[in-house]
């Protein structure tokens, strides 16, 4: 992991539903500074399909790749490289649409983007510096994701296990884990694996101080 790179560097973070990609992301946050990161989840980037339903939207399956609008996401990628403040979207996961409001990123010197399928794109793997994919255990990462969405997304038990059935295990076995192959630091034990961490932590910190000398 030497050498130089354009600024931002982007930094791609990947892993099953509920690895641990955003602790693992505020985890860097708070070990270099956020005056020096920008933070990108690929969720926010999720299509909006406000023409349909809300039945009709719960039907979609967020899990496949066509869901996100990856075009957009580029596009902001690449003005953020050239220098340029975005207005990304954010997303509502109780009524699966688009929020009015947006949220204003600035290019920094690093950006962590992260999403279960930042791997799977090519165009976003072109943009990367360093590749992750976060591997936690399946029974684990179930677990969690029953947990954040009743707690966070006013899902009933049923409805997250049909879900997980229909769409999160299946695309993750079809998309998700083959992915992998494309990361240069796969981490064992998902987004809590302190060393993991303070590695990645520490080169950037490296490649921060390296730009300043």
């Amino acid at each position: 992991m030497d050498g130089k790179f354009a600024w931002p560097v982007i930094i791609g973070v990947a892993g099953g539903s509920s690895s641990g990609k955003t602790a693992f992301c505020q985890s860097i946050l708070g070990q270099v500074g956020g005056e020096h990161i920008s933070y990108l989840s690929h969720d926010s980037y999720y299509r909006d399909y406000l023409h349909l339903s809300l039945t009709e939207r719960r039907k979609i399956n967020y899990d496949h790749p066509d869901a996100l609008e990856n075009e957009l996401l580029l596009a902001h990628l690449k003005a953020l490289k050239a220098g340029r403040a975005v207005e990304a979207p954010s997303y509502d996961f109780v009524e699966h649409r688009r929020k009015k409001e947006t949220r204003r990123i600035e290019p920094k010197p690093i950006l962590l983007l992260e999403g279960i399928l930042v791997l799977a794109d090519e165009g976003l793997r072109d943009l990367m510096a360093l590749k992750i994919y976060l591997d936690a255990p399946p029974d684990v990462c179930f677990i969690r994701r029953l947990e954040r969405d009743i707690a966070e997304r006013g899902r009933t038990v049923e409805g997250v296990i049909q879900q997980y059935l229909s769409t999160v295990h299946p695309m993750h076995l079809e998309f998700v884990e083959p992915s992998k192959r494309h990361a240069d630091l796969i981490v064992p034990g998902g987004g809590l694996n302190q060393m993991a961490i303070q590695v990645v932590a520490g080169w950037l910190r490296e490649i921060l101080s390296r730009e300043k000398g």
